[in-house]
């Protein structure tokens, strides 16, 4: 008995600290908890160290480091930076200019990850907005809410994702085709809601913006840069597996002569990438104590699992511990289901929308709100969550029904 209570502590302990992000009085972020976490649950026999080391998924990590290393080299290229600058200098109305901006950052997302764009838009979208004397926030908001909305729509457009097209085996082509409709309905949708809420600040006329130069570009670099991108889209669509496709293309990229592997390495994430070798073996500690099987019959309420109540779940699980773990938690009873296929789109779909409920929900919004902060402009949690309860319930309730309208029938 008192060994599964240290259990449960040391789990709602790991797991309590990767949602807030740390814990009280401790100078650790998720990576460092979720190592620690694992290290405990072995010596405390929740996991043997063979079980541990089994359960750390290789091609998840290998689509992760390949994908960054991608993203850098694009970021040193410039492109990310050019495209923001090219987006938000077009002269537009207020409501258009949202509209453009939603759309290039949920396009953008789908295919490079929704992190790496607000982290490249969020400054010039500041500066912009600033200096046409524009409201920062439904531009802040729109730029975050879009960016993971639009990240549903393929494997590699989030993490969550790519956990869930390793675990499925469910090809690119067919998880695009579903999903695409969803992120572009929920970019519509997140986009009328805005300009509702906003309406009476985007309706005002804006100064007319100063020309400024486009950002510089290494060309070289860019060129063979979008060839890999090219290359990787080719690979997925005949169906190569998503982590050789991505570990393909990113080899193509360090072959060079002139930029250094070194650069490229040092921008990786390394610590993003222990993290979620950590919580595989955390995870799988929930697995094998028990607490795995006794939370999901919590959760689903001794009940069948429907489409719509798998989304309920998938929703609470991602708000209370992150959309990652969320995924992770609840694989199990997923591969499960007579309609495992659905069932695992529709946890994409959930887990990637929950993130807009508040600004604590994905990294995309902290990095927003961060990047604002430095800039001087403060995006509070009460106005984000004035706009993401209404953005994240109604694009749900659109993902609900493009699924049981496009899939088989599902209970």
């Amino acid at each position: 008995m008192w060994q599964e209570l240290l259990w449960l502590f040391i789990l709602t302990t790991t797991l309590t600290g990767v949602a807030m992000g740390s814990l009280p009085g401790l100078s650790m972020n998720r990576a460092s908890l979720c190592t620690v976490g694992g290290t405990l649950l072995i010596l405390s026999g929740a996991i043997s160290q063979t079980a541990a080391f089994q359960a750390i998924d290789l091609d998840t990590l290998v689509l992760l480091l390949a994908m960054m290393v991608l993203n850098n080299h694009l970021r040193l290229a410039g492109f990310f930076a050019w495209v923001a600058h090219g987006t938000v200098a077009v002269r537009l109305p207020p409501r258009a200019l949202l509209a453009l901006l939603m759309v290039v950052s949920g396009t953008l997302s789908a295919l490079f990850l929704n992190d790496t764009v607000v982290i490249a838009f969020t400054p010039l979208v500041l500066e912009v907005v600033l200096a046409v004397g524009l409201p920062t926030t439904p531009f802040l908001i729109a730029l975050a809410v879009s960016a993971n909305i639009g990240s549903v729509a393929t494997l590699i457009g989030n993490p969550q994702n790519m956990l869930i097209g390793i675990a499925s085996g469910i090809p690119f082509t067919r998880f695009l085709t579903i999903l695409w409709p969803v992120a572009l309905g929920g970019v519509l949708i997140a986009w009328l809601i805005l300009i509702l809420l906003y309406r009476h600040p985007l309706a005002e006329p804006h100064r007319n913006l100063p020309t400024a130069p486009m950002p510089p570009l290494d060309l070289p670099l860019l060129k063979k840069s979008l060839l890999a991108t090219l290359l990787l889209i080719g690979l997925l669509l005949a169906a190569m597996p998503v982590s050789l496709a991505a570990l393909t293309a990113a080899s193509l990229l360090l072959i060079s002569r002139r930029r250094s592997p070194e650069q490229i390495f040092q921008m990786v994430d390394w610590t993003l990438l222990l993290f979620f070798a950590a919580l595989f073996v955390v995870t799988k500690g929930v697995e094998t104590s028990g607490f795995s099987a006794r939370l999901l019959a919590l959760l689903t309420a001794d009940s069948s699992v429907t489409l719509p109540s798998l989304t309920v779940v998938s929703v609470l699980l991602s708000n209370l511990v992150s959309n990652v773990p969320a995924v992770l938690l609840l694989r199990p009873l997923v591969t499960e289901l007579p309609w495992a296929e659905t069932a695992w789109l529709t946890l994409a779909m959930a887990t990637t929308l929950a993130g807009n409920l508040t600004l604590l929900g994905s990294v995309a919004n902290l990095i927003v709100a961060e990047s604002a902060r430095r800039h001087g402009v403060i995006l509070s949690f009460a106005e984000y969550l004035r706009a993401g309860i209404p953005i994240t319930l109604a694009t749900l309730a659109w993902g609900v029904y493009w699924l049981r309208g496009y899939l088989p029938p599902t209970p």
